[in-house]
């Protein structure tokens, strides 16, 4: 071990325990979180047993009541935002229990809530915090812990935060987590579904043009998978398709979106090849590694089989597991 890894192993060991004991000041508490989150940002996805074992004192400290739950927004955001860096060190693996991890994700999504303001001194851990639920795929993680509410939660804060002036990263992130979440979506219930046909409704004063456009481009990514569901959805809102004023939701609705050349978003198809598709929607798919075929239909299941299959096949082959880079 070099003397730089052991000397950050000693900072966040050090923050750690400083953490689990009562600050004397709220500027204090938020000067120590900011280094923390600047020391965590140095630790390697692949740390080492060393490390994780330096990290413990601060993985306790960070989801203690008092920090999780504290009533100041800043130190809610700083301490969102060291908690995403845990999750990313620690991906593919949850860093706590699903009881913990959904106190987490509560605090994260709500982190989103005030991300069109620019001029505050949280902004950019909200940026940070975006930019890593997207690179890390946490919203995958929400799913399973069938956090339903709170992923619609996080699409309306989305589709409000979005700002003309912001960068082009905030926008794709965005994109790719909401993309993700329906494709990766067993079922899409008219709740989840509800805030993207907002975006996208005929004299919506609310809706910003930027809005409009994330919301057209996840309906367009996510077109073969929303078509069985989207009509359905506009049906239970009682709101005709001529009261929408994006053709996008018509297309999708009508099965006549043109798809060709769109990159399937989720990182599984790196590891398998498209056959054909039957005339009931049912794909054949070849494992790039054990040539085995499968059925797959992304109207009716997420892909979250064809990555456990593959995870199995390369643990078989002794290949290298997947990693959610």
């Amino acid at each position: 071990m070099s003397a730089s890894d052991k000397e950050l192993e000693e900072q966040l060991a050090e923050a750690g325990n400083k953490l689990l004991q009562p600050l004397s000041s709220l500027d204090q508490l938020i000067i120590l979180l900011d280094q923390v989150e600047s020391s965590l940002s140095k630790v390697d996805q692949s740390a080492t047993i060393s490390m994780h074992v330096a990290l413990s004192p601060l993985m306790k400290a960070l989801v203690a009541n008092d920090l999780l739950r504290h009533s100041d927004l800043d130190v809610k955001v700083a301490v969102a935002s060291c908690i995403s860096e845990i999750t990313r060190i620690t991906a593919p693996d949850a860093p706590y229990n699903d009881d913990k991890m959904k106190d987490v994700f509560q605090l994260i999504v709500s982190s989103f809530e005030n991300l069109h303001d620019q001029s505050s001194r949280s902004y950019n851990k909200r940026v940070l915090i975006l930019e890593t639920v997207a690179k890390v795929r946490l919203c995958v993680v929400m799913l399973d812990l069938e956090c339903d509410k709170l992923i619609t939660e996080m699409f309306q804060h989305f589709l409000k935060a979005i700002r003309e002036d912001h960068p082009e990263n905030i926008f794709s992130s965005m994109e790719n987590i909401m993309t993700l979440v329906l494709e990766e979506s067993e079922e899409l219930p008219v709740e989840l579904l509800s805030p993207l046909l907002a975006s996208v409704k005929k004299d919506n004063d609310e809706v910003t043009p930027i809005a409009k456009r994330l919301g057209e481009k996840v309906f367009a990514n996510c077109a073969e998978k929303l078509k069985p569901y989207l009509m359905q959805a506009v049906e239970s809102l009682h709101i005709s398709l001529d009261e929408y004023d994006s053709k996008t939701v018509t297309l999708v609705c009508e099965g006549t979106l043109q798809l060709r050349g769109h990159k399937s978003t989720s990182y599984v198809w790196s590891y398998y090849e498209r056959i054909e598709e039957g005339d009931d929607g049912w794909w054949k798919v070849r494992c790039s590694h054990c040539r085995l075929v499968l059925h797959y239909n992304a109207r009716r299941i997420g892909t979250k089989c064809l990555m456990k299959y593959v995870e199995r096949c390369l643990e078989r082959n002794s290949m290298e597991p997947i990693r959610i880079e």
